[in-house]
């Protein structure tokens, strides 16, 4: 997504690397290309932990790329937020296209190295596409709220900090307005992503630790 601002710290680092450690016997011996889910709910960490995990799979021979969920949302951010006040019913799974994300990994997977996805540009509120090219890539981070319940994924991670725990963060980014609704809206994604842990193949702690279920 165009226009998202990321804000690393030391616990994505130490995050980030205690899903390297775990993915990289994952990667030894691997055909084609390895897929991780990184989920949790808004402000857990998703984007930076990601970005960082990509960055030490390049560091360490490891082509890989990121997709993010973001981009896969029905409407652009400003008006999805809008329909969300409109109707407190749209928040879920539904407000994402999941199957289109899911069926560009598939051709990822598949050997296709020219994928038509959507880009968000979230300043101007609106969906563009753009071909990623992923020829040679080795792993593919897609990252988001709901991506634990992708089916095209070999190792899903779970960022177990809730709503309560990542104020801070959220109001760090400055994406949403932090007011009654919005904790309504994040009340209800704790009740449908806290059940997706169950899926994970790790699981990142409170303080950012990494460990496999």
């Amino acid at each position: 997504m165009q226009g998202d601002k990321l804000i690393i710290n030391d616990n994505h680092r130490r995050a980030a690397g205690g899903i390297f450690d775990i993915l990289v016997p994952c990667l030894e011996g691997h055909r084609g290309v390895y897929v991780i889910t990184i989920a949790g709910e808004s402000g857990s960490g998703k984007s930076e932990i990601a970005a960082v995990l990509a960055e030490s799979l390049s560091q360490n021979g490891v082509p890989n790329t990121i997709l993010q969920q973001d981009d896969y949302f029905v409407y652009p951010p400003k008006t999805n937020a809008q329909k969300r006040r409109e109707n407190i019913g749209h928040i879920g799974p539904t407000e994402v296209r999941l199957d289109l994300l899911d069926s560009n990994l598939a051709d990822i997977i598949s050997g296709k190295t020219d994928i038509e996805k959507p880009l968000v540009i979230f300043e101007e509120d609106r969906i563009d596409s753009e071909i990623l090219n992923t020829a040679g890539i080795e792993a593919v981070i897609v990252e988001g709220t709901y991506t634990t319940l992708l089916e095209n994924a070999d190792m899903r991670v779970f960022i177990d900090r809730t709503f309560e725990d990542t104020k801070e963060d959220r109001a760090l980014r400055g994406r949403e307005a932090q007011d009654k609704f919005l904790e309504r809206v994040l009340t209800i994604e704790h009740e449908i992503i806290s059940t997706h842990k169950a899926r994970a193949d790790v699981i990142v702690t409170k303080d950012y630790n990494a460990m496999e279920v």
